[in-house]
């Protein structure tokens, strides 16, 4: 098992220092720590060896020792290029950000004109954990960890005005992370300042002093502030560690992620799929997939596979897991056909990943297009990537060696930022936007190149600020949308009249009649905005436009943008628009449409049942109906009318989604023990009993011991035990029987051991049984059972004292052997905090946990023993066994095992210090909500796992062995411990060869085949 690796963003973070760079600055760079003994290359031959399409040139912005660690860049309203050069990260291995560690700011400049960035000045140098900068507001806008920091500097002399503003507060400070914190910053069309959030800490964000509930929580996802509002909120939550966002030509917002996909659009009040962890919002219940239709890495290995080097698989699929930056290129450099398309560092492959987008539904598709720009330094680490005044593209890049899992420390001695260009260019003449007219920069709204109408629109939105200019403005603004045509021009227009303040209520509903869907769409977000501002109840006439576009308007995209909308409506208000969505059969099976209508309306379904169960009997969205009766079903004990009504509707048909009614209610009630049955329950349970589909039909077993019926337990129980069926069936009515045990069921399941098909179901029910008798039975069939089934049944072993006491009684017998039981199930016995059962089971097993020092030794020791010519002697067959007996019931290797833990696919596993880190030490940086819950049952039980999914009433623990839902009034209690998963001690129990073929299994390129017979 392969140690949690999240993935790479600041993953691109691991660096060593040539040498004192700051000689003659004032600045105190931190000591090299980078292990490696190489230098990255030269730039010069980094041009030269870089692979680009027929007519694009790479060419040097800066370098070492002007720029190093360039963690962030952007650009001012004069062509000046902003670099955040970044010391204080200490790398993922030694602690993430450090304290007192300086970072600072650089302009650089091409005064004269020439095409060269010349002139550089150092803006500020008393940042610290820095992550990110944007221009703006007559100052300079900074994350450094905790804090969202404005530095002023109106006059634009380059020398700030004074201490730093705290603007927001309470980021998860750097140094408790090891990578991928808040970073950024980018104003969007709306006028709003945009963030990101990584997933290995939760913040609580608020202006400083704020109050818990003045704040808001986000774990990974997207979040804003707006400057002249000053107000701050989440936009979205999932994704793993994103570290790059762009907008399109029609606003809308894309975010680069990594590991479990890489891109997502950007639906504000999202939930998407996540690395590991709850969601947010425990009822979410479903979280919406990647608009990606790939990945960048052969799916038949694991995803930190490419941490080995990238094979010829991974590389033919883009590279490998981790990407960094993300641009839209709207510039009017690169060719034609390079625009529009979706652009990201490929961290691991060297090169440019291309995503072709196009509308696919009521979202998006993105295909995979052509790799470009193939790097050939090994230090090339790209951490940017955006579009210049002259459509150039300009890429930082950190310059180091390994990434964010790696122990080899940080190389604080090098950094570049290269121009990617297309064609001989000739150099842009100094300019300064500030300087041109209201009516200049109106023009420039038009300009193909996006670059000179964003800096556009931020200038006009900062002089509508001043009442005397805004009149003017909102008149060439208004003037010059009546004059235009074109439609991306005329979003522009419409972006900027928005953030300029220059239209009302009234404007924006006489906008929405356009016959252009992405106008539509831009005009009703700009509508939202205006009318549901805190602390604002939308107007009646608001509410009617809001209604009559969700009952008419045929865009896909514009139907997603309303279902956006709910969140910002006060909850009541919620349901007649959403009545509306949920009838259009268009997308009734999109897969976002009905996910984000449901996120709109779901905290208004507890607080009014009987409008939710109307919408159940109307929506064509049968994924919508499902959550519904779900979320309803959470609440029969307060509600059991409401359930009642939903079976009735079922049952009678007059609802047209009868199996997702009876699927909600399933989940619904998923670990539940008992409940009392509804009245209309026999009838339903009569006609979907019979369903053609497998799936209801066990769904109604299970709710038939839920609702203990019963004639129909009587049914499952005969079904159990009769031999004459197929094997299948009968395991299917035993699983749905233990839903909720029958206090007589034990000596049945004891029976049942002895019929090999029904061994491992029958063993796992027995687990729920406090009978001291039953471990002597269990073991005294051992020597029958097959290796799936002994497996199952050490787990159960482990589960409670006296049965733990069997099983090592029977080791020290030699009746079974110490090695079979995994260190997972070790420490399982430890956690029954039993003093005598762990004194034997270090006796016998050996010890689970070992102080860091001795970590650190080993980790050392096995560097040494397992050289390239021993590794290149190992059995990768053996290895491949070994993979699978130790590591396959958490991760995936060449798409075989179990996703518990990260699949390994696409990373670094070449590399031998970062998976002997992580096999040995996997606790060293594990996020929170990936660490082990002990759960105590009442009946004497003891849990270990981690919690996938948890609400009012029931929790979901995930353990190598099994994913089990608990019914929280089943448990007696429930910590959070401080280590991982995945077990320490796991290279102990193998041998020197056994630790070699596998090392060696899980640094190989290519799958191995298994051992012949």
């Amino acid at each position: 098992m392969i140690k949690f690796a999240m993935q790479a963003l600041i993953a691109v973070i691991g660096l060593s220092m040539l040498g004192d760079w700051s000689v003659g600055e004032e600045f105190p760079v931190p000591p090299n720590t980078e292990r490696a003994a190489e230098t990255p290359m030269d730039p010069s031959e980094v041009i030269s060896k870089t692979k680009l399409p027929p007519g694009f040139r790479l060419s040097l912005v800066a370098a070492e020792p002007d720029v190093r660690n360039p963690i962030a860049m952007t650009f001012d309203e004069r062509g000046r290029l902003w670099v955040a050069e970044n010391f204080s990260w200490a790398g993922g291995g030694f602690g993430g950000f450090k304290s007192g560690v300086r970072d600072r700011i650089l302009i650089f400049e091409d005064a004269d004109g020439d095409g060269t960035f010349e002139k550089r000045t150092i803006f500020w140098d008393q940042a610290s954990k820095l992550t990110s900068i944007e221009v703006g507001d007559g100052g300079i806008w900074a994350i450094c960890l905790p804090q969202l920091l404005f530095i002023p500097d109106k006059d634009g002399d380059d020398v700030p005005d004074s201490d730093p503003v705290v603007v927001l507060d309470g980021f998860v400070d750097g140094s408790s992370i090891s990578h991928t914190p808040a970073n950024g910053l980018k104003w969007g069309p709306d006028g709003w300042l945009y963030g990101r959030h990584g997933i290995l800490g939760t913040s609580l964000v608020g202006k400083p002093g704020a109050s818990d509930s003045q704040c808001f929580a986000i774990n990974t996802g997207i979040w804003r502030y707006h400057p002249t509002r000053e107000i701050a909120e989440p936009v979205m939550h999932g994704m793993t560690n994103s570290w790059g966002f762009d907008f399109d030509s029609h606003g809308e917002m894309f975010v680069i992620n990594t590991v479990i996909g890489h891109l997502w659009q950007v639906i504000p009040g999202a939930h998407t799929q996540r690395m590991f962890g709850i969601d947010i919002n425990p009822h979410s219940y479903q979280l919406i997939k990647q608009v990606a239709d790939h990945v960048h890495w052969d799916e038949g290995e694991g995803w930190s596979d490419v941490r080995k080097g990238v094979t010829d698989s991974t590389s033919e699929a883009g590279g490998g897991h981790a990407h960094i930056g993300l641009m839209i290129y709207q510039g009017d450099n690169w060719p034609a056909e390079y625009r529009d398309r979706v652009y990201t560092l490929n961290l691991h492959g060297r090169r440019i990943n291309t995503d072709l987008l196009k509308r696919d539904g009521a979202g998006y598709v993105a295909t995979h297009g052509p790799d470009f720009c193939f790097v050939e330094d090994p230090w090339y680490r790209g951490m940017e990537l955006i579009t210049g005044p002259d459509g150039s593209v300009f890429i930082a890049d950190w310059s180091d060696t390994g990434e964010c899992h790696d122990h080899d420390g940080v190389h604080y001695g090098s950094g570049r930022i290269y121009k990617l260009s297309y064609g001989e260019q000739r150099p842009l003449a100094a300019f300064d936007l500030k300087k041109k007219t209201s009516a200049e920069l109106v023009s420039l709204l038009a300009h193909r190149n996006t670059w000179w109408a964003r800096q556009s629109r931020r200038l006009l939105s900062q002089r509508a600020v001043a009442e005397e200019e805004s009149p003017a403005i909102h008149h060439l603004l208004q003037e010059r949308l009546r004059e235009t045509s074109e439609p991306i021009a005329r979003i522009r227009l419409l972006e900027t009249i928005a953030t300029t303040g220059a239209a009302d209520e009234a404007w924006w509903i006489s906008a929405l009649a356009t016959t252009d869907e992405y106008e539509r769409a831009s005009a009703l977000k700009f509508f939202v905005d205006l009318t549901t501002q805190a602390g604002k109840v939308p107007s009646t006439e608001a509410l009617q436009t809001l209604k009559k576009l969700a009952a008419e308007d045929p865009s896909g995209i514009v139907q997603l943008h309303l279902a956006s909308t709910l969140q910002r409506l006060p909850v009541d208000l919620r349901w007649e628009i959403t009545e509306q969505l949920a009838v259009r059969p268009e997308f009734a099976t999109d897969g976002r449409l009905p996910l984000m209508v449901w996120y709109g309306i779901e905290p208004a379904v507890p607080r009014d049942p009987t409008k939710a169960i109307a919408l159940v009997e109307t929506s064509e969205m049968p994924l919508l109906s499902e959550l519904i009766a779900r979320r309803v079903t959470q609440e029969i004990e307060r509600e059991p009318a409401a359930v009642d009504r939903m079976l009735q509707l079922a049952t009678t048909g007059k609802c047209r989604h009868g199996d997702s009614v009876i699927r909600g209610i399933a989940l619904g009630l998923s670990g539940w023990q008992k409940v009392a049955s509804p009245a209309h329950w026999g009838e339903a349970a009569k006609k979907f009993g019979q369903s053609p589909s497998e799936e209801i039909r066990t769904l109604v077993q299970n709710l038939s011991v839920v609702f203990g019926d019963g004639r129909a337990m009587d049914e499952i129980r005969a079904i159990v035990i009769d031999k004459e069926l197929p094997t299948d069936a009968r395991r299917s009515a035993l699983r749905s029987l233990l839903v909720s045990p029958p206090t007589d069921y034990s000596p049945t399941l004891v029976a049942l051991l002895d019929e090999p098909g029904m061994t491992v179901d029958a063993l796992k029910g027995l687990t729920q049984y406090d009978d001291p008798t039953i471990p002597a039975k269990i073991l005294q069939r051992a020597d029958k059972f097959d290796a799936v089934a002994r497996s199952e049944m050490i787990q159960t072993l482990v589960s409670r004292p006296n049965s733990a006491r069997a099983l090592l009684d029977a080791v020290e017998a030699k009746r079974i052997l110490a090695s079979e039981i995994s260190a997972f199930q070790a420490r399982q016995i430890a956690s029954l905090e039993d003093e005598t059962l762990t004194l034997d089971l270090t006796r016998l097993w050996g010890d689970l946990r070992v102080s860091a020092v001795e970590k650190r030794a080993l980790i050392d020791a096995y560097r040494e023993k397992l050289s390239p010519d021993v590794l290149s002697q190992a059995d990768l067959s053996a290895g491949r066994v070994l993979f699978q007996k130790t590591c396959a019931s958490c991760h995936v290797l060449f798409g075989q095992g179990t996703l518990l833990g990260p699949d390994l696919t696409g990373s670094n596993r070449k590399n031998l210090d970062y998976l002997l880190e992580n096999v040995i030490d996997p606790s060293a940086s594990v996020g929170a909500d990936f660490r082990t819950v002990l759960v105590a049952m009442e009946d004497g039980r003891v849990l270990n796992g981690v919690i996938s999914q948890m609400n009012e009433r029931t929790i979901t623990l995930r353990s190598p062995q099994e994913t089990v839902t608990i019914d929280r009034q089943e448990i007696e209690e429930m910590r959070t411990s401080q280590v991982s998963l995945m077990p320490e001690g796991q290279l102990l129990k193998l041998s020197d060869n056994e630790t070699r073929d596998l090392i060696a299994y899980l640094m190989s390129s290519v799958q191995a085949p298994l051992p012949s017979e």
